[in-house]
């Protein structure tokens, strides 16, 4: 397999219980919810430091390193190497020659963007936005993921130029509608900041709940187990619909012209998989032809909804989709390879998996999935 110059939007921060509270504003501290990992993962946490800033013992990050271009078989979560320290993740970036890697967390996000208090929402963004900045600051291969959420257009406004200002550059967001469609014109000067700024808005698992309803697990047969539990281990159940909410979201946010308002702004849907993406593409073209008569608002459109995901969108897929079919039924343009390091999900051996998926595509195609795809999201 030949060795290749990789950009991996997709990694993670395994954050510990003072993530929030070491960068949240004092009056807001005390209100901020819990960090605590969740199902098996608690035993993990024996005997680990208090604060991301320290890592590893000198031995393990010896034992690790040594694993060399194997790493991604080696231990996940907690016990991953640089899981909670950016200086030891460097080690892994020149393990499996990864330029640039995109950073997200493994559960703060999730947990804000489920909190019910306004309050404690948006001192939980501040604090969040500032602790992923303060995790890439000594690496400057890692790219921060920060948060946004819309329940305040004007509010939300203020604290993108906050996070910005910081030097945050993309935004993973909630893809739930925030009592009104994410393509509202009241968002707009959202959208036109991001745009402006060259950032980039991305949903992810995380953004929605992760699991479906539990009436749809009641089969009639109780002792039946599920992959449920852990950071981000879904069932299989869940999995058939994991990236309803994403489809939705983007889909809605096309119809309502906020691509083709801000040509310039860059999205990507990532660890959603990329099965559904296709057959996205084709249905919101057949939309616009056969409802622009009736909705004439969408005749303004400018260009396709295609075209206009062909440009501005790209995605992640599972280690076990078939890319090259994907290709086939698109193009080569939306598609990235990732790790999801230090997740299970992202599998033992992506790179090769991925490699064997596209074997028959060109160099250049090759190049695009591996690389230059990712630079299109993150436009630094």
């Amino acid at each position: 397999m030949t060795r290749r110059i990789l950009n991996d939007p997709d990694s993670h921060i395994m954050e510990l219980p003072d993530f929030l509270t070491e960068y949240a504003d004092p009056a807001i501290r005390h209100r901020l919810p819990a960090l605590l990992p969740v199902g098996s993962l608690d035993a993990t946490l024996a005997g680990l430091p208090d604060s991301g800033r320290h890592g590893d013992s000198p031995e393990n990050v010896a034992k690790l390193k040594a694993l060399g271009d194997q790493i991604l078989r080696g231990p996940k979560w907690y016990a991953a190497l640089g899981a909670f320290n950016s200086k030891e993740r460097g080690a892994v970036l020149d393990a499996l020659g990864i330029q640039r890697q995109v950073i997200f967390s493994s559960f703060a996000a999730a947990t804000l963007f489920a909190c019910q208090d306004r309050e404690v929402r948006y001192g939980g963004v501040r604090a969040f936005n500032r602790a992923m900045m303060a995790f890439v600051a000594d690496e400057p291969r890692l790219v921060a993921t920060g948060i946004l959420v819309f329940d305040d257009p004007e509010r939300s406004a203020a604290e993108l130029d906050r996070a910005l200002a910081e030097g945050v550059r993309m935004f993973m967001l909630p893809s739930d509608a925030p009592g009104r469609s994410p393509g509202h014109r009241a968002h707009d000067p959202i959208w036109a900041r991001l745009a402006e700024a060259r950032a980039s808005f991305v949903l992810h698992v995380g953004s929605s709940k992760l699991s479906i309803d539990p009436e749809w697990m009641i089969d009639g047969f109780p002792n039946r187990k599920t992959a449920r539990g852990g950071a981000e281990v879904v069932g299989s159940k869940d999995m058939t619909c994991i990236f309803h909410s994403a489809e939705r979201f983007l889909s809605v946010l096309i119809l309502d012209g906020v691509l083709d308002r801000f040509p310039s702004l860059r999205g990507g849907c990532i660890e959603l998989g990329a099965g559904w993406v296709p057959a996205m593409r084709r249905r919101l073209d057949h939309i616009v032809d056969i409802w622009s008569k009736p909705e004439p608002h969408l005749r303004e459109m400018q260009r396709r909804p295609s075209e206009q995901i062909d440009d501005q969108v790209r995605f992640t897929p599972y280690p076990f989709e078939d890319v090259g079919e994907l290709i086939r039924q698109s193009n080569d343009r939306l598609f990235m390879f990732s790790t999801d390091y230090p997740h299970a999900e992202g599998g033992r051996d992506p790179i090769g998996r991925f490699d064997a998926s596209i074997a028959g595509y060109s160099e250049p195609t090759k190049a695009r999935f591996f690389t230059e795809n990712f630079q299109n999201l993150v436009q630094d």
